[in-house]
């Protein structure tokens, strides 16, 4: 029984074919949307009432990734392994200020610049839609998947940036006041365009914005590089030799280039064409 219902909460966790399973992928994407969201909207200046009614969104998004979080561990059939994933652990440090604050509220610890720090991690969430080619809307091709992990990448830079520099920066800056200057800064920046209407003043706003370009520098053309990669195998077949274990050769292919050895496609006659 136990063993069952593990692998019902697996299958829901992991599974993009059925409707359960899309179902449950993107509730948890709207929800890390909606948790992005929140976390723009603590740097804009709020009303009591607002502020309270963001917070208790965020305490309940909290919830839902917390119980997210240790049924992951518990379907695992490594859990020691499984906690120190990459993806794991940005699940965990994501909910890990909200956590801190329930936890210990007699430290005022909301406004603690280490958890704003840690809140910013949220937007790693979204490389978990980007591991496979099994989407919403069915399976995407190769190609496809690389772009969308570039644009998830491109916008993580500039989000966690501008993230960084808001918290180093707007106390000390007076042109960085709310999230959007931030990030109007790292744009700017980033793509070299370099208004300088808005510059960093502290030594740290410095230094993140050192470290923010070298990112783009050797993640931006890595990413684009596999891109490339991907649609030159766009015209391969996805067969694999038994010989070699070489995959993806031309359509009309008989023998594998690295071995030699024949491979086995299947010839439609009528079409005059591989299948």
């Amino acid at each position: 029984m136990k063993r069952d219902l593990r692998d019902k909460v697996r299958y829901l966790l992991d599974d993009t074919d059925s409707f359960s399973g899309s179902f449950t992928s993107f509730s948890l994407l709207a929800l890390n949307i909606l948790f992005v969201v929140l976390y723009v909207l603590h740097t804009y200046p709020l009303t009591e009432g607002v502020r309270s009614a963001v917070w208790s969104l965020e305490v309940g998004i909290t919830a839902v990734f917390l119980v997210e979080y240790l049924a992951r561990l518990w379907v695992s059939d490594d859990g020691l392994r499984k906690v120190i994933e990459p993806l794991m652990i940005v699940d965990l440090v994501a909910i890990l200020p909200v956590i801190l604050v329930l936890a210990f509220p007699q430290f005022g610890l909301f406004n603690a610049g280490f958890l704003r720090l840690f809140r910013i991690f949220r937007i790693f969430r979204f490389f978990r839609v980007t591991q496979d080619r099994e989407f919403f809307w069915g399976k995407v091709s190769e190609s496809d998947l690389q772009i969308i992990k570039l644009i998830t990448i491109i916008f993580s830079i500039f989000f966690v940036s501008a993230g960084f520099f808001h918290e180093v920066e707007v106390t000390q800056n007076p042109n960085v006041e709310v999230f959007r200057d931030s990030l109007y800064y790292m744009v700017v920046t980033l793509t070299t365009v370099g208004f300088g209407d808005i510059t960093p003043v502290t030594n740290a706003g410095r230094w993140i914005t050192i470290i923010s370009i070298m990112a783009g520098i050797v993640l931006i053309p890595w990413q684009a590089s596999r891109i490339v990669k991907a649609w030159s195998h766009q015209d391969k077949r996805e067969v694999k030799c038994d010989q070699c274990g070489l995959m993806y050769h031309d359509p009309d292919a008989s023998h594998c280039k690295a071995c030699g050895a024949v491979i086995d496609q299947e010839y439609d006659s009528r079409k005059g064409d591989y299948l």
